[in-house]
């Protein structure tokens, strides 16, 4: 349901909200987190853009979390990473395209319960949220 690049970017982001204050390296995150430095830099940059981090260059330089940053849902990371349909699951679970409450599938009342409860998960739960 969610990417491996969006759980990067869950574990980056948690990692620079439990230190808020700090400047961080890339290379201190890549090695904190396990993330390959190529993979994290290109995160970094997608978060950046995103206005979900901002970064300085040169000594002393480094990453932290852009102000406000916080308080956003993980849904906004979820949008960067796996586009707006991952975020907004209104498919059916058996791919049927005429599945609504009229006409459901199986698995539909299920399906309509764990899709409710990931929206709920992603709008309710806050980049501070995911502190380590």
């Amino acid at each position: 349901m969610i990417s491996r690049t969006a759980r990067y970017a869950f574990q980056i982001l948690g990692y620079l909200a439990a230190r808020p204050a700090q400047q961080l390296r890339g290379e201190e995150i890549a090695a904190a987190t396990g993330i390959p430095a190529n993979y994290l830099a290109k995160i970094l940059n997608q978060l950046r853009k995103a206005g979900l981090v901002e970064s300085q260059k040169g000594w002393g330089g480094g990453f932290r979390l852009r102000e406000g940053a916080e308080t956003r849902p993980i849904r906004d990371v979820l949008v960067v990473f796996d586009g707006l349909g991952s975020a907004e699951r209104t498919d059916c679970a058996l791919g049927r395209p005429a599945c609504d409450a009229g006409h459901p599938c199986a698995m539909h009342a299920e399906w309509a319960g764990v899709r409710d409860g990931f929206t709920r998960m992603i709008t309710t739960t806050r980049v501070a949220d995911l502190a380590q």
